[in-house]
This record gives structure tokens, sequence and C-alpha cells, in this order.
């Protein structure tokens, strides 16, 4: 496609995207209106399920098909980072640079902190459908716990404690399930991703049907895709190398001379 194509292709969809943005615009409550019809219908809909988060609420119950869309494009944005950062023919891996030196205070501290970070994710995912947090939230914190061995100085520890296969797994996993809890939905008469789950006692840890199920199946999918996402840019930085230069900074130099 020429350029003048690709201007009134881009035309033609900002005029849409701008005509339902007026519409949506128009339509709106007035600002600091008493009526507020998503409250006023969410809420109710979290304690009828024993739900105690009204946000896990919407996103794991009401709009749970939103979240498995949300879902996706991180499944989708993990696949584009490996396609664009793979090796290519003229690059190849080599063992990663040693050098460098950590102060021992920051070592010390990453240690530290590992275990604590980790346990505090988990918290996080478990506890999403009680408490602020979340799948969401607690896999980014897990996924950054994780790396903690490399800001305290230690990448083999972190290639060690992180096989990259194992997290691909998860990951598809995590994605995966998702959509089989929203089948169950549909095997027992009801609709996709329906709350079919026995829903316990408000405030329990076992509560809310599935709802902390599909909680948790996003905490292992959002820290799986974060890790293996982390571990691409590593690779690509610090073990990818072409014309005996560590990394890719050292081709582009090489290139640019």
């Amino acid at each position: 496609m020429n350029e003048r194509g690709r201007v009134t292709v881009y035309l033609l969809a900002a005029s849409a995207l701008a005509a339902l943005l007026v519409l949506a615009f128009l339509r709106m409550p007035a600002f600091g209106s008493a009526v507020h019809l998503y409250r006023d219908l969410a809420v109710p809909a979290a304690v009828r399920h024993t739900t105690a988060n009204v946000v896990s609420a919407v996103n794991f119950d009401q709009r749970a098909l939103d979240t498995l869309g949300e879902e996706t494009i991180l499944l989708g944005s993990v696949v584009g980072v490996a396609a664009l950062l793979r090796p290519t023919e003229h690059e190849r891996k080599r063992r990663p640079p040693h050098g460098g030196r950590t102060l021992e205070a920051t070592g010390l501290v990453g240690y530290l902190l590992l275990p604590v970070t980790l346990i505090v994710g988990i918290d996080v995912v478990a506890h999403g459908h009680l408490t602020p947090g979340g799948g969401f939230q607690g896999g980014v914190v897990l996924a950054t716990g994780v790396h903690l061995l490399y800001l305290a100085g230690s990448y083999g520890a972190l290639e060690r404690l992180r096989p990259v296969g194992v997290f691909d797994v998860g990951e598809a996993l995590g994605a995966g399930m998702f959509t089989v809890m929203g089948l169950i939905g549909i095997l027992a008469g009801t609709a996709f991703l329906e709350n079919v789950l026995p829903l316990g006692s408000f405030g329990s840890l076992f509560s809310a049907g599935t709802v902390p199920v599909l909680n948790a199946l996003v905490g292992v999918e959002v820290a799986c895709g974060g890790v293996v996402v982390l571990t691409h840019f590593f690779t690509a930085d610090l073990t990818i190398s072409a014309g005996g230069q560590n990394g890719r900074h050292g081709v582009e130099e090489e290139g640019g001379r």
C-alpha cells in the first residue's frame, strides 16, 4: 500500500473512532451526579456472590470475558517479544560476560528481599478476592521478586531459578485454564465464565466461587509471562553476540563503524 492509501485508511479509521468518542462523551452522566448505575449494580452483584473485593468481582465475575481479553493481550505481547528478540542467522548465543562489581549491601538486600517479595506476591494473589490486589498485581510482584537475584549480582543464580521452559508452560496453562473455566460454565448449563462454583461464606478464603480460581490463574499467567519477557530481554542484551562482541549493544556499535 502506498502512502496515499495508508493516509486514507488512517483518516477513515480516525473518523470512525472520533464519532464513537463524541457519542460516548455526549451520553456520559453529568459530573458530580448522585446517579452511578454501574456502582449500584456492581456492588450488590459482588455481595450476592460473597466477593468482598468488588474490583475482583468485576474483573473475574461480572466482566470476566474482558479479563480473558486482557490475558490474551499479554500472551500476544510475550509471543511478540520472543519473535522479535530471537537470534538471527548472523547472531549466536554466548556465555554471559563476567565483570563489574555489586556492592555487598546491594547483594545482601537483594537476597533478603527475594523470599519476602515472593511471599508478598503469593499473598496478594491468594487474597485478591478479599482485599485490594489480585492476580495482575501479585503476578507482577512475583516476576519482579525473581529478578532480585540479578540486582543482587548473580545472573547465574537467576538462570538456575527461572528455567524458561517451565515458565513458558506456566504462562500457557494460566491462559488456557482461564478459558477452560469458562467452558465449565457452559457445561454446567449456564453461560461462558459464569460463576458456578460454591460461593462459601463472605470474607473467608474459600469464597466467591470461581473468582479466586480465575484470580490465581491470572497470577500464574502474569508472573510467568513477566519472567519470560524479561528473560528474552536479558538474553538479547547479555548473551547474543555477533562479530566477536558480547551483547547486542556491541553488535550495534560494530555495525556503526
